[in-house]
C-alpha cells in the first residue's frame, strides 16, 4: 500500500489521538469571543478590509495561474513566468492601495498620489507581459484579452476605496477597450474583439460596483457611529447649559446686589457715615442667602425627582439611537423623596453603562410597586463578549447606597442582555 493510500486509513485513528492529547478545539470559541467583543462598526470594518485583502491578494495570482493553462509552449515560458510574477507584484500593490484607501476613510486624510500610480503602473506592465506571453502565433487565445483585463480590473477594484462609482465608470470602459484591442492584436475579428471587450468591461464594472457598495456601507456605518458620539456630547452639553442657566438665574441678581451694596458701603465708609454698618450687614445677609440658594440648586441637580430622571434617560437613549421603553413612570411621583433620589441614581448609572459599555439597540426601564417594595429594572441588549460585568465601581457604589436604605441591587448578564434590578422598601431612605 502506497503512501497516498495510507493517509485516508490513518485519519480516523489520528483524530481521537489528537482530541485526547490536545482536548477540544478551543480556537473556534476563542475566535468567536474575539468577534463578539467587537462593536458593529468594527465588525463591518474588519469584514470590508479582509474582503479586499483576500480578493486582491490571492485572487489575482490564482486567476492568472488559471488563465495561463497547462499547454503553454516552451518558447513562451519566460513570458508566462514574467506575467505570473507581475501578477503577484500587482496584487501586493493593489492590497497596499486598498489598505491606505480604507485607512483614509477613517482618518479623512488623502493618500499619496504615488500609491495608485504605483498600482496602475504595475498592472499596466503585467498586462503588457500577458499580451507578450499569449499572443505569439497560433490561434487567438482568450487568455490574451483576460491577461489585460485581470490586473487592470484588480487595481481598479482597489481604487474603489478612493474613487466614487461615477469616477470608476470611465476606467472600467477603458479596461474593456484595451482588452478588446489585445484580442484584435491576437488575431480575433473586429466583432469578436468588440464582444470580448464589452464582456470584460461589464464584468470589471460589476465587480467594481460590488466592492464600491461595501465601501459605501462602511462609510455610512462609520458616519452613524460618529453621529452617535456627537449626539451624546450634545446631550451632555445641553445638561451643562441647563445647570449654568439655573445657576445664573439664582446667582445673577444676588451678585449684582452684592456689587452695588459693596460700592455703596465703601462710599459711606469714606464719608464716615453710620449707615455703612447696615450696608455691610446686608451684604453678609445676601451672601448667606446666595450660598443657601446655590446649595439648593446643586441639591436639585444631584437629586432630581424620579419622573424627570426617567424622562431624561428616555431622551438621552433615543438621541443615541437606542429604542427606549419606560413602564410604570406614572407611579414615580407617588414615591417618597428619599426613594426617588435613590432610584434616580440607579437610572443614571444604568443608562451611563448602556451608553458606554454596550452596543444596545433596545433598552427597557420598568418601575413596579408591590408588597411594600419598589422595584426598578433596567434591561438592555448589545452587550459584547468580554465587556465589564457585574463588578464595576459604579454598581458597587449603588449597592452601598441602596444597602444603607435597606435595599438591594442585582446585576445579571444573560448572553448579550444585561439587567440591573434595584429593590427598596417603599418608605426607605437614602
Amino acid at each position: 500500500m502506497g503512501a497516498p493510500a495510507l493517509i485516508p486509513a490513518l485519519i480516523p485513528a489520528l483524530i481521537p489521538a489528537l482530541h485526547g492529547r490536545y482536548g477540544s478545539m478551543t480556537a473556534v470559541p476563542t475566535v468567536s469571543r474575539w468577534w463578539q467583543s467587537r462593536s458593529a462598526p468594527q465588525r463591518i470594518d474588519l469584514y470590508t478590509r479582509w474582503s479586499f485583502y483576500t480578493y486582491l491578494g490571492a485572487g489575482l495570482p490564482l486567476i492568472a495561474l488559471a488563465v495561463t493553462g497547462s499547454d503553454v509552449e516552451d518558447v513562451r515560458a519566460v513570458a508566462v513566468r514574467s506575467f505570473l510574477v507581475g501578477s503577484v507584484v500587482t496584487a501586493v500593490a493593489a492590497v497596499l492601495l486598498a489598505s491606505r484607501g480604507l485607512q483614509a476613510h477613517r482618518t479623512g486624510q488623502r493618500i499619496p498620489v504615488a500609491t495608485p500610480g504605483l498600482a496602475f503602473g504595475a498592472a499596466a506592465v503585467t498586462a503588457a507581459l500577458g499580451v507578450w506571453a499569449f499572443s505569439a502565433g497560433g490561434e487567438p487565445a482568450p487568455a490574451t484579452s483576460w491577461s489585460v483585463g485581470l490586473p487592470l480590473g484588480m487595481v481598479l477594484t482597489a481604487a474603489t476605496t478612493i474613487w466614487s462609482s461615477r469616477q470608476l465608470a470611465g476606467p472600467s470602459f477603458l479596461v474593456g477597450v484595451l482588452a478588446g484591442a489585445a484580442a484584435a492584436v491576437d488575431g480575433s475579428t473586429a466583432v469578436t474583439a468588440a464582444v470580448v471587450g464589452t464582456v470584460i468591461a461589464v464584468t470589471v464594472y460589476a465587480v467594481v460596483l460590488a466592492f464600491r457598495f461595501s465601501v459605501w456601507v462602511l462609510d455610512v456605518v462609520l458616519e452613524m457611529d460618529r453621529t452617535r458620539g456627537v449626539q451624546l456630547q450634545l446631550a451632555v452639553a445641553e445638561e451643562r447649559l441647563r445647570f449654568a442657566r439655573d445657576l445664573h438665574d439664582v446667582m445673577g441678581r444676588n451678585l449684582s446686589a452684592i456689587a452695588v451694596k459693596s460700592q455703596l458701603a465703601g462710599e459711606l465708609v469714606r464719608r464716615n457715615r453710620p449707615e455703612a454698618a447696615g450696608e455691610v450687614a446686608d451684604i453678609s445677609r445676601i451672601a448667606e442667602e446666595s450660598l443657601r440658594e446655590v446649595r439648593e440648586v446643586v441639591r436639585g441637580y444631584r437629586s432630581t425627582d424620579l419622573t424627570s430622571e426617567l424622562a431624561g434617560a428616555r431622551s438621552v437613549l433615543r438621541a443615541a439611537g437606542v429604542a427606549c421603553t419606560v413602564r410604570g413612570e406614572d407611579g414615580a411621583s407617588a414615591l417618597t423623596e428619599q426613594v426617588q433620589t435613590a432610584l434616580g441614581w440607579v437610572v443614571r448609572e444604568a443608562v451611563t453603562n448602556v451608553l458606554r459599555h454596550s452596543d444596545a439597540a433596545d433598552c427597557t426601564i420598568a418601575l413596579d410597586r408591590a408588597g411594600g417594595e419598589v422595584r426598578l429594572t433596567v434591561v438592555n441588549d448589545g452587550v459584547p463578549e468580554g465587556a465589564a460585568g457585574t463588578g464595576g465601581s459604579g454598581l458597587a457604589g449603588l449597592r452601598e447606597r441602596l444597602a444603607g436604605a435597606g435595599g438591594t441591587l442585582l446585576a445579571v448578564r444573560d448572553g448579550d442582555r444585561f439587567s440591573v434590578t434595584a429593590t427598596l422598601p417603599a418608605g426607605g431612605a437614602a
